[in-house]
């Protein structure tokens, strides 16, 4: 088949007129072609993505380049690092003959470059420490996120109503409970008055789910300073936009306090964004590595909210690019959202897996040039499938991509490399020190100690009282000793008994 023809046919499919990033050079029947760049439009870009692949295939690398192309353009990056392998993009490569032969191949010029790094975490890695507050959730998302029923959701709303309607601040997770607690027990009446009876069931319930979402480490990250999301869309001098990397290789056994985060942070960024319109670039561009742990344990409404922010966010500017194995770890009304798929080569070992190849391979364009099914367990490491869409929002031509190589370093920083980064941080020292302001728990807290005391005030003055009052009077014995010593009997006994021994001594 006809090189030149091939060549018109990618150049034409992925010409742009506008700004674009290039990820690699078109293969066909195993070969680079030259001059046959795969460029992908700003335009397109917060049109979401896909990239998938098997274990050691090159996903990694290939998020490396995405993300240093983006830095390049001034668009700044967030990237979900769950195995810890991404932190390199902070420092220069090392160029070698490799590399020197991949470039020339695709005739792309190479150079070495650091980018700018900022590390966040949600636990006590070392890094920027992301918090929100229960009341940015708000009643709806924090009781999708607790997989609550439309009961318990009810309820949930009654106490953000309450905090409300009393301007009590709900921070944490411990402010939640305490007003949980209070609604059913020395708060009771004020809320039936105020809202209707509340089932002490309804809310052990609701507190045994919040115990649940604790136990995955969750207090960390519910509190204050919240984390401003413009922190994240920061360039630095020279214009680079900042990678940063959210550190996650202890939440691998978390599911849901990442999809907790993920929500919030999405659900923030939706609603603090202005709409951009045809802007013609991203505002910003998220990676979520390992992107089946958001959807695996995720609840059917939490899926289905993450569903709808996707659909939504991108006319805010902001990219979501999911990063898994098989294509088929995302849901499928995701998966219809996803605007640029890179596809690693997948590994056919059981009936199984040749199902998902196959199933994989209908989700891209017919190509005459390629056998897509076949040619996907063919691929070699940094090599994959790629259709993205243009300027205009059609979908290109799919082409075996050679990727480029990463400008940094293709392996993970030292200790000593990251505590340096960490140190020189202005947004380390910023969230560094969590802030416990006066909020519900201190608020009922203190309303319960005053009550308690009054009560005791109120019982102490009536013992006092009581006390007072019997002094004076005299006690049940003495009461009857009295009525018995004033009887009418007693007095005449007492006189009979006197006129005899008086008789009895006149007699003698």
């Amino acid at each position: 088949m006809s090189t030149n023809k091939f060549s018109d046919y990618i150049n034409s499919g992925y010409s742009c007129k506008n700004d674009y990033i290039t990820l690699g050079g078109a293969l066909l029947n195993g070969e680079a072609i030259p001059n046959t760049h795969i460029n992908i439009p700003l335009k397109t870009i917060n049109r979401h993505g896909l990239i998938a692949g098997a274990t050691g295939t090159g996903k990694t690398k290939t998020i490396q380049v995405f993300s240093e192309q983006l830095s390049l353009a001034g668009i700044p990056v967030l990237m979900m690092d769950i195995k810890g392998d991404f932190s390199g993009i902070a420092v220069p490569g090392t160029e070698n003959d490799f590399i020197k032969k991949r470039h020339q191949d695709i005739v792309l010029p190479y150079s070495t470059q650091g980018f700018p790094v900022e590390f966040l975490t949600l636990s006590e890695e070392k890094g920027v420490r992301l918090r929100a507050t229960i009341t940015e959730f708000g009643p709806i998302f924090f009781s999708r996120i607790l997989d609550l029923n439309d009961i318990q959701s009810g309820v949930v709303a009654v106490i953000f109503k309450y905090c409300d309607d009393h301007k009590i601040p709900l921070i944490d997770l411990k402010d939640f409970k305490k007003v949980l607690q209070y609604a059913t027990d020395q708060g009771k009446k004020e809320f039936e008055a105020e809202y209707g009876r509340i089932s002490a069931a309804t809310t052990g319930a609701i507190l045994r789910k919040i115990i649940e979402l604790e136990h995955q480490g969750a207090t960390t990250f519910f509190g204050e300073l919240s984390f401003d999301i413009e922190d994240l869309m920061r360039v630095n001098q020279e214009g680079l936009g900042y990678i940063n990397i959210l550190r996650l290789t202890d939440i691998q056994d978390k599911p849901k306090l990442f999809s907790t985060f993920m929500l919030s942070l999405l659900a923030e960024v939706y609603q603090k964004m202005p709409e951009q319109g045809d802007s013609g670039r991203p505002e910003l561009v998220i990676f979520i590595d390992e992107a089946h742990l958001i959807f695996d344990q995720a609840t059917k409404a939490l899926q289905d909210q993450i569903e709808t922010i996707i659909k939504l966010i991108r006319s805010k500017g902001i990219g979501i690019y999911f990063i898994t194995q098989n294509p088929t770890d995302i849901p499928a009304g995701v998966l219809s959202q996803l605007g640029l798929k890179i596809q690693h080569a997948l590994r056919a070992f059981t009936a199984n897996d040749r199902k998902a190849i196959k199933l994989t391979a209908e989700n891209y364009p017919l190509s005459d040039y390629y056998k897509t099914a076949e040619d996907l367990t063919k691929l070699g490491t940094g090599e994959a499938f790629v259709t993205a869409l243009n300027e205009k929002g059609i979908p290109t031509p799919l082409a075996a991509c050679l990727m480029r190589s990463p400008m940094s370093r293709m392996d993970i920083l030292t200790n000593q490399e990251i505590d340096l980064l960490i140190a020189n941080s202005k947004l380390v020292k910023k969230y560094e020190q969590a802030i416990d302001n006066e909020s519900a728990y201190e608020i009922l807290t203190a309303k319960i100690e005053a009550a308690e005391s009054e009560n005791e005030k109120n019982s102490a003055k009536k013992s006092n009282k009581a006390s007072t009052k019997n002094s004076d009077q005299p006690s049940a014995t003495q009461k009857a000793i009295i009525k018995t010593v004033t009887s009418a009997t007693f007095i005449r006994g007492v006189f009979g008994i006197l006129s005899k021994v008086l008789g009895g001594s006149k007699k003698k």
